[in-house]
């Protein structure tokens, strides 16, 4: 099966898109790029003329969302119910507070990000995600005041998703596609005989490494989690971008890296980002939920669960 490649700087990260059929690689990038950029103008955090921004600054009051931001805010709501508020699109004024209140080379262009605050002591519990309230008669969100949605757990995964289904719908049936959204990936109708190869790594930047593993991809999608990228210093501090909603804080690195196969790309991210949230029991809820899953600790070990696969796809 013949495929073409494209590859493109975005969002901070690396995007992707794999096509078995060449010819129509220039309508699938203007798909994906459509796509992406409906993401970004209904759900940056760092946009002023964004949607989720206009929510954040009206929190309290009911707020039109378009079908866009509201797909995206059902997807964040989901996430957190399916993982017990381990991935609560709330957190964003904890990461406000942590400096992480725009593109993040930016924040690292700051003297270590700002000055240190003091630990704030709660005189009454934050609102969490059972907090915001979704109308889909009217199609409005209303968040409560002192609120700051952060939709980066699962926007990015969702966007992949929805772009690998454009394409497909677009291009029609029998061509295959792949989109890679720096670690989050999704594929759509058919793949090559062998599956997609994935390299997994836990920095999408870095060139390969011997001991990268590689799995084939056959449908649905996989995400990968990691501490290791999104990382910045606040004072003396440094901080990574996947924070635990009970804390407000940063989740300890049990799990340095996380990878997940699901169903969806959304699915999937949700998962991994909810690993390394829940730390030490990780791996038995990733079980319990029949989560193909690869998990590294913060020490460089290994656990795979759910049949993650081993060996090298290729040979």
């Amino acid at each position: 099966m013949p495929v073409a490649a494209d590859r493109w700087p975005i969002w901070g990260t690396t995007a992707t898109l794999l096509t078995s059929n060449p010819g129509s690689m220039g309508l699938a990038r203007r798909i994906v790029d459509d796509e992406l950029d409906s993401i970004d103008r209904a759900a940056s955090r760092f946009r002023v003329d964004s949607e989720l921004a206009r929510v954040n600054r009206e929190a309290g009051e009911p707020t039109p969302a378009s079908p866009v931001l509201f797909a995206l805010l059902a997807a964040a709501l989901r996430a957190a119910r399916l993982t017990d508020g381990d991935v609560d699109p709330t957190v964003g004024a904890a990461l406000v507070t942590a400096g992480y209140d725009r593109d993040l080379d930016l924040v690292r262009a700051r003297p270590s990000a700002g000055p240190e605050r003091p630990a704030r002591i709660r005189i009454r519990p934050r609102p969490t995600w059972r907090d915001v309230v979704l109308d889909a008669d009217s199609r409005t969100v209303r968040i409560p005041p002192g609120a700051t949605l952060d939709l980066g757990a699962t926007a990015k995964a969702l966007a992949a998703d929805r772009a690998a289904g454009a394409v497909r719908r677009a291009v029609g049936a029998g061509c295959g596609v792949l989109v890679n959204l720096g670690g989050d990936i999704a594929v759509a109708d058919e793949v090559p005989d062998r599956g997609w190869t994935v390299r997994v790594a836990e920095d999408h930047r870095g060139d390969p490494r011997p001991g990268d593993p590689t799995v084939a991809v056959r449908a649905g999608g996989l995400a990968t989690s990691s501490t290791r990228v999104r990382r910045w210093r606040r004072g003396s501090r440094e901080l990574h971008h996947i924070f635990d909603p009970r804390t407000d804080r940063p989740a300890c690195e049990v799990w340095r890296t996380v990878t997940v196969a699901a169903d969806t790309c959304v699915d999937a991210n949700t998962a991994s980002t909810a690993a390394i949230v829940r730390g030490a029991s990780a791996p038995a809820w990733l079980i319990a939920a029949g989560l193909p899953a690869r998990l590294v600790a913060s020490d460089g070990r290994v656990v795979t669960v759910c049949g993650w696969p081993t060996g090298d796809p290729r040979a």
